[in-house]
């Protein structure tokens, strides 16, 4: 059996990239991790402000404003969630750029579909959202 390394034809190790540029892989390498972390940092942000939005929506009187308030909240949320996803997607193309192993391309074309059928719905949603609160079509 062939090892990880070696995957249908493809090795890791070798050519100029990782010859002769390895320094250049390397910091690319740190670029990706930079991408991913701030990818976390708006997620997580964007978590925040969505339960303080909805615990201060929740302390509404009126069941109106509060669906209201929810909505709006869920609204960014899924900007968030969105702009997390992409910057996910920039660096997994990177990561897989730099290997070279063809497992690692098949693993990005499955995260790729996964992220991007999550963003579709998503963004179908949002969309319903936003048209329920210009419309006012919101009940308590």
């Amino acid at each position: 059996m062939e090892s990880e390394s070696e995957f249908l034809g493809y090795a890791r190790e070798g050519g100029a990239l990782h010859g002769e540029l390895a320094w250049l892989v390397h910091g690319l390498e740190w670029v990706a991790t930079v991408v991913d972390l701030l990818a976390i940092a708006i997620l997580v942000l964007g978590a925040v402000r969505f339960v303080l939005g909805f615990v201060l929506a929740e302390l509404q009187r009126d069941g109106v404003a509060r669906v209201r308030g929810i909505n709006r909240q869920r609204v960014a949320l899924g900007r968030y969630i969105l702009a997390g996803l992409e910057l996910l997607i920039v660096s997994d193309i990177v990561h897989t750029a730099l290997s070279l192993a063809m497992i690692d391309l098949v693993f990005l074309g499955l995260l790729v579909v996964i992220r991007s059928l999550i963003s579709f719905f998503l963004d179908r949603e949002l969309e319903a959202v936003k048209h329920d609160l210009a419309n006012g079509d919101i009940t308590a």
